[in-house]
């Protein structure tokens, strides 16, 4: 609907003003002057009451408008327009300084909600405004080694280097581990391209397994019967915030002598029996892409257990230039570095993860609550000695129900709200194809046709949430399923 619709000028008669809620549908009408500066507000049932008392229908609106109006200023966020949206008051005026309306606002026309969107509200513009005055900005400065220092210690002493995103995170891991042309990777079918990718950056073979129903991550039961003596290492990666079964993963790792590289870029703040998920590997990759749990816009971080590995990639990490002899390269490197404005941010946002990983934990059990009512969907678990982020909460729409994963989306997209699938198998991709067998992996393609991503932003407030949640309720009521 558009505004003009909703406009009626003081002057214009009861008349007229019917006729526009007739064309409207909206029930309400705006009276404004000829500025459009709001005066007040007349409904169908205002008109009715007054034809009732036999008032004449070229009498001026302005007699009867309500002056006792709700109006919000246009700049105002879901969640305060939520809490004025009730049975009686349903289409609220948008005005500026001077009231004068320049939209509306209804339970199906507010705001767009995100799926993701980054919250930068703490000590960001103070870091950076410090970079700038005191010109470290490029990839030395005090807080590429403050941000490093941060995940060292977050993650049990394992060295940490920043680096320019979480792709390059991947590659340089596989580079410093000595990942190369005829080598073997185990990586789940279900994940971002970015971890396949890394691989053959290298020079070494993919090679797909199978996920789990329940958790989305690699299947540890199907590992072992696709290691061969070219395997050279496992590439877990903890899906959506829920931690692999670390446990049999590093088991079957050390049976086998091979390496561990855990991508953990949607699972910072993740744990598995009590220590983050980073730490089992011999290196571990982080993404801070806008979207993630903490962002630098674009940035990565590379754990590594072995001093000497990290080491190696921090030469690999800047060229390949010797540490001890500038200018001099051993080797061909990379310029994988993380500027020091980025990693300003991210220090501004590290501090504040613990309050991100709750608010997200917050959502899962909002939307857990009104989803469980229903044999429709099957939602994100937290196997016992986990400990999930839910970097985005994500879930299934079973096979029973009466309406499919697409519906829903695109039902949620004409109320406002972004929802998202969840990545193709990478096996049915034209890139990839070669790298598994598609009767092997249909547990990853099953998830990849039911699977559906909610907002997760850590600024969406609880009403937006349940707001969310009443609109996938009304959904379903719409089925008039007994």
């Amino acid at each position: 609907m558009e505004l003009h619709n909703l406009l009626i000028n003081f002057n214009e008669n009861l008349h007229q003003a019917l006729l526009l809620l007739n064309k409207s549908g909206t029930g309400i009408l705006f009276v404004v002057n000829d500025s459009n500066k709001l005066l007040g507000t007349l409904t169908d049932g205002d008109i009715r009451r007054q034809l009732l008392h036999d008032s004449d229908l070229n009498v001026q609106v302005d007699g009867f408008m309500k002056k006792d109006y709700v109006s919000l200023p246009i700049n105002t966020q879901n969640s305060k327009i939520i809490e004025h949206i009730n049975s009686d008051i349903k289409i609220i005026p948008l005005v500026d300084d001077c009231n004068v309306v320049l939209d509306y606002a209804s339970v199906n026309r507010l705001r767009k909600i995100n799926i993701s969107s980054p919250v930068l509200e703490g000590n960001e513009l103070l870091y950076l405004t410090d970079c700038v005055k005191t010109n470290w900005i490029s990839s030395q400065g005090k807080y590429v080694r403050l941000f490093e220092k941060n995940f060292k210690d977050y993650h049990e002493g394992h060295e940490a280097l920043a680096v320019s995103n979480g792709t390059v995170a991947l590659h340089l891991a596989l580079e410093a581990l000595g990942v190369k042309e005829g080598d073997e990777v185990i990586v789940p079918d279900l994940t971002f391209a970015a971890s396949i990718n890394a691989i053959l950056y290298t020079g070494a073979t993919p090679v797909l397994v199978d996920v789990e129903n329940d958790t989305f991550n690699i299947d540890v039961t199907k590992i072992e019967q696709l290691i061969t003596d070219k395997t050279k290492a496992i590439m877990p990666v903890h899906l959506y915030g829920h931690s692999c079964e670390m446990d049999e993963i590093v088991r079957i790792a050390k049976k086998h002598k091979l390496l561990i590289v855990e991508d953990c870029a949607e699972a910072l703040g993740s744990f598995y029996k009590e220590r983050p998920v980073g730490v089992f590997g011999d290196a571990a990759t982080f993404s801070f892409f806008g979207n993630k749990t903490i962002t630098t816009g674009e940035g990565g971080m590379v754990l590594f257990k072995d001093p000497k590995k990290a080491y190696k990639a921090s030469i690999l990490r800047d060229h390949g230039m010797s540490k001890e002899r500038r200018y001099w390269h051993d080797f061909i490197g990379y310029n994988y570095r993380l500027t020091n404005l980025q990693a300003s941010v991210g220090v501004a946002q590290f501090e504040r993860l613990n309050n991100f990983i709750e608010a997200k934990r917050a959502l899962a059990e909002t939307y857990n609550k009104t989803l469980t009512k229903f044999n429709f969907f099957q939602t994100p678990l937290e196997k016992k000695n986990t400990f999930n982020s839910y970097w985005l909460y994500t879930f299934l729409v079973k096979a029973n129900s009466p309406f499919n994963r697409e519906d829903l989306i695109d039902y949620l997209s004409t109320k406002g709200i972004e929802s998202r699938p969840v990545f193709y198998p990478l096996h049915i991709m034209p890139p990839y194809q070669k790298f598994g067998n598609a009767d092997d992996l249909k547990t990853s393609n099953m998830i990849s046709e039911r699977g559906i991503s909610l907002p997760s932003s850590v600024n969406l407030s609880q009403l937006e949430a349940k707001h969310i949640c009443n609109v996938i309720e009304g959904y379903i009521k719409t089925f008039k399923i007994n």
